[in-house]
């Protein structure tokens, strides 16, 4: 399968009073999210520092589609706290064996509530 790597933000019902974990579904979210991980779908993902919430992905899927079609199924994304804003498809050239579906570790980056924009 092809890696992918998707950039998300927040979408419009993203609440700028609050942080990420006070969002409307958050458990509903880190459940979904924590399921792909334990499928080796995700491969890595957590929040990236800028301005707005961004979240960073690394996705093992066999194409473009199937990929839309499962991050469609986020609670998140159904209640447009998040949108998918970039999409690419990525060829891993350094670091190859730690990916590799015999050794990979699979890992959900997480920040401190006080590093969240």
């Amino acid at each position: 399968m092809p890696y992918f790597v998707v950039i998300n933000e927040q979408g419009p019902a993203w609440d700028e009073k609050r942080s990420m974990r006070d969002q409307k579904g958050w458990n509903e979210h880190a459940v979904f999210m924590e399921a792909l991980a334990d499928e080796h779908f995700v491969v890595l993902g957590g929040p990236l520092k800028y301005l707005k919430h961004r979240a960073m992905l690394v996705l093992d899927a066999p194409n473009e589609v199937v990929l839309r079609k499962r991050l469609a199924e986020d609670p998140w994304m159904r209640a447009g706290v998040l949108r998918n804003i970039e999409l690419y498809p990525w060829e891993v050239l350094l670091g190859k064996t730690n990916l590799t579906r015999e050794n990979r570790r699979v890992a959900f980056v997480e920040t401190s509530r006080a590093a969240v924009c």
